[in-house]
This record gives C-alpha cells, sequence and structure tokens, in this order.
C-alpha cells in the first residue's frame, strides 16, 4: 500500500534510452511535417497555378489507401537507401505519410481567412514567405498546434513501423522497447507497470501544456 521506488529506478534504467528515442524521432518527424505541410496548404490555399486543384486532390486521395498496403513498398525504398536500424527509418516515412492529414486541414482553414490581410501585405511589399510567416503562420497557430499534438501521438504510439525497421536495441523507440521490457519483466508487476507509467508522462507533459491550443484549434476547424 505505499509507492516501491525501486520499481521505478528499475523501470527507468530500461525504458530511459527507449524514451530517448521517441522524443528525438516524434519531435524531428514533427516539425517537419508542421513545416512543410503548413507551407503546401498556404500555397494551395492563397495561390491560383495551372493544376492546382488537380495536385491537391492528387494529394488529398491518397488518405484514401490503407497504411497496411504501403507497408512493403515503403520497407523497400528504405531498404534501397540504406535507412535500416536508423532514426530515419522512421523520421522520414512519419513525415511524408504524416503531411496528407495536415495539408488538408491546413488548406482548409487558411481557405477561410480573409483575402484583404494577405493582399494588404502584398500592398507593402512583402513576398510569399514573408507573408508566411509574419500573417499566415500566427493566424494558424491554434490548427498548427493541433495538427502537431495528434502527430506527436501517432509516432509516438506507432509500433508496426518501428518493429520492422529497427532492430538495434540501442535505436528502439518507445513502443517497441516497451515490448522487450515486458519480456524482460514478465509477471514482475512492479517494474512493468512502473515502464508504463514513465513511458507515459511525456504525453501526459504535451497535453498539460497544450491542451489549450489543442482546443481551439478543434473549434477554429469546426466553425
Amino acid at each position: 500500500k505505499y509507492i516501491r521506488w525501486v520499481n521505478y529506478t528499475a523501470a527507468w534504467r530500461a525504458v530511459s534510452r527507449y524514451i530517448y528515442n521517441s522524443l528525438i524521432m516524434s519531435s524531428l518527424t514533427v516539425i517537419m511535417v508542421v513545416f512543410l505541410s503548413s507551407y503546401v496548404g498556404y500555397i494551395f490555399a492563397r495561390y491560383k497555378f495551372p493544376g492546382r486543384e488537380f495536385l491537391f486532390y492528387a494529394i488529398i486521395s491518397l488518405l484514401m489507401i490503407p497504411g497496411a498496403l504501403t507497408l512493403i513498398p515503403q520497407f523497400i525504398i528504405v531498404k534501397n537507401l540504406g535507412l535500416l536500424n536508423t532514426r530515419w527509418a522512421c523520421i522520414l516515412p512519419w513525415t511524408s505519410g504524416g503531411q496528407i492529414f495536415a495539408i488538408f486541414v491546413i488548406h482548409s482553414f487558411m481557405s477561410s481567412l480573409p483575402e484583404e490581410l494577405f493582399e494588404a501585405a502584398r500592398v507593402d511589399g512583402a513576398g510569399i514567405f514573408q507573408i508566411y510567416t509574419k500573417i499566415a503562420i500566427p493566424l494558424s497557430y491554434p490548427t498548427l498546434v493541433t495538427i502537431a499534438i495528434m502527430h506527436f501521438v501517432g509516432t509516438w504510439n506507432d509500433i508496426i513501423w518501428p518493429l520492422v525497421t529497427i532492430t538495434k536495441p540501442e535505436l528502439r523507440p518507445v513502443t517497441v522497447g516497451i515490448m522487450a521490457f515486458n519480456s524482460a519483466y514478465y509477471q514482475n508487476y512492479g517494474p512493468l507497470f512502473a515502464g508504463y507509467i514513465l513511458a507515459s508522462i511525456p504525453l501526459i507533459i504535451l497535453f498539460i501544456f497544450t491542451m489549450r491550443f489543442y482546443i481551439q484549434g478543434l473549434l477554429s476547424g469546426a466553425i
């Protein structure tokens, strides 16, 4: 009926490196997804060019393809690039796959922004990238935070892709590492459940500090 801190000590020694790996891979993926998808969504929403509608719907149509169908082709590509058993084996596929939904959401939000704001910036001599950084990004901040949270949680909890692309124990993310930890502490429930708690702490901290922006992003998308 009291906390056995020795269980948390044993669990931390076992899962800390896995948490570190997941933090690196998920954070880099989120940064790349938010930047690339926000810029692409901004271009599609605020500028007209030949083939814009076709390209946009071609990108969005990829949402209809189940992830299981792309598992083998992605694995072959990653293997041919020599990225197996590296962090980039997860970062690059997560980045490419996570942009599709993010582009759709950001495009929908930026399309609803008043054109007068962008026209005023053009009159003042602002370029495409200046308008993007000074107007589009600040106005879309809640939506971008929502995308970042959703993608961080999705990559943090992904298990199938890291399981087939990373076999080195020192590079395993937390989901795959917890499986190995589970096998090592089978029926030793103290360290086992302490490891589960430690693995969930980064997500709890993330939601504590970003929940307000997450709700704002959901409401802005709904309205």
